[in-house]
């Protein structure tokens, strides 16, 4: 189960190719690249990888080699302490 940290805790600002993150818990500031931006927007609701995989496959055209690029990012994500993981 995946579970992003929640809206009101952070700062959006997206920046032409990248989106700027300010974390307000650790007041980290993260410089994210898509679909890094769209998976902590998804996640605003919990879900386990392959719940968040439909989710995100609703939005844009996935393929089934997609699932290990989203689990890629996944633990990017929970390295930066953005998104939690139980």
């Amino acid at each position: 189960m995946y579970r992003a940290a929640p809206l009101h805790s952070l700062l959006i600002e997206p920046l032409d190719d990248l989106t700027a993150v300010f974390h307000r818990a650790s007041g980290i500031t993260h410089m994210l690249a898509s679909p890094a931006p769209e998976i902590i927007q998804a996640l605003q609701e919990p879900a386990p990888r392959d719940e968040l995989l439909s989710r995100l496959s609703e939005r844009f055209d996935l393929a089934d080699r997609d699932a290990a690029a989203l689990d890629a990012r996944l633990d990017e994500l929970v390295a930066a302490g953005l998104v939690e993981r139980s």
